[in-house]
């Protein structure tokens, strides 16, 4: 899709990118300090419905607006986060939708949303949560900003069912210092076409989900959406020693952190598409 960055085009930004932080690097110049630069990563695979795209996007403007999240803000060392929306689907489908932005008042969160709102979400085919993070990943070395913490947060409808395994690529990520949370959305009312898995929710615990404080918040029906994204907001700009984190921690949906032990199969999207012999469709 013309819309979405390809990767080997994305590879070569990235160089330009870094070639130009050297030189950003330089003495005189230095990044703007902020508490969190985060990676606001969204699925945009055709299991979802144009409906359910533009639910996602209200939900994180509204979230990003909310008093809470803009105390939350404010509240920081610095008071201040860097922010940027990506899109994401399959190995060569991700785009940027908002590009690095700080948020230190309600007039950033409303530039960011206004941005957010200029144009309608793009659908893309398959679902490589593995190339979202790593896209997500390389988007750091593109900031100007200085984070305390760099978090990607990754929401989904599905397993990863290409690219490389979702796990390799969070460990590597964790191993830079990236923490990664999740919203799991099982919000499909149909069948599972073969592609999903049953407790994607525990899928996301055991397989996407890492880093230090790393936690997931689980959403079992769209009108939960908004709240679930706020309340992550909150608890991510907070941290799990704040007396935030206690008070949100308390409502619904729960909060799980990320676990030592594995249930899942970290590969079940992959076998599920391998195994899809019963029905021809490349769309999730």
């Amino acid at each position: 899709m013309a819309a979405f960055r390809r990767t080997a085009r994305h590879a070569l930004m990235v160089g330009a990118t870094l070639a130009l932080t050297g030189l950003c690097s330089a003495p005189g110049v230095s990044a703007e300090p902020v508490d969190i630069e985060l990676v606001l990563a969204v699925d945009v695979s055709l299991s979802m419905s144009p409906v359910e795209l533009e639910i996602q996007r209200h939900g994180y403007a509204a979230a990003l607006i909310h008093d809470s999240v803009l105390q939350a803000i404010a509240d920081g060392v610095h008071g201040k986060i860097a922010v940027t929306y990506v899109e994401w689907a399959g190995v060569t489908s991700q785009q940027v939708v908002v590009p690095w932005t700080a948020i230190a008042t309600r007039a950033d969160a409303e530039r960011v949303i206004a941005q957010l709102s200029a144009h309608p979400p793009n659908s893309a085919r398959r679902t490589s949560i593995s190339a979202g993070l790593e896209f997500g990943a390389d988007l750091f070395a593109e900031s100007s900003f200085e984070g305390v913490k760099r978090v990607i947060d990754v929401s989904g409808d599905g397993p990863n069912n290409q690219g490389a395994p979702v796990t390799v690529v969070r460990n590597r990520l964790v191993a830079q210092g990236i923490t990664i949370n999740g919203l799991p959305l099982m919000t499909n009312g149909g069948p599972a076409l073969g592609y999903e898995v049953d407790n994607l929710d525990q899928y996301y615990t055991d397989c996407v989900i890492g880093g230090p404080g790393a936690f997931m918040i689980p959403v079992n029906d769209w009108s939960q959406f908004p709240e679930a994204v706020r309340r992550k907001l909150v608890l991510e700009l907070a941290g799990p020693l704040s007396p935030r984190w206690t008070a949100e921690e308390a409502a619904f949906p729960p909060i799980v952190m990320a676990q030592a032990s594995v249930e899942s199969d970290c590969l079940a999207g992959e076998k599920a598409w391998r195994n899809r012999y019963w029905m021809y469709d490349e769309s999730r």
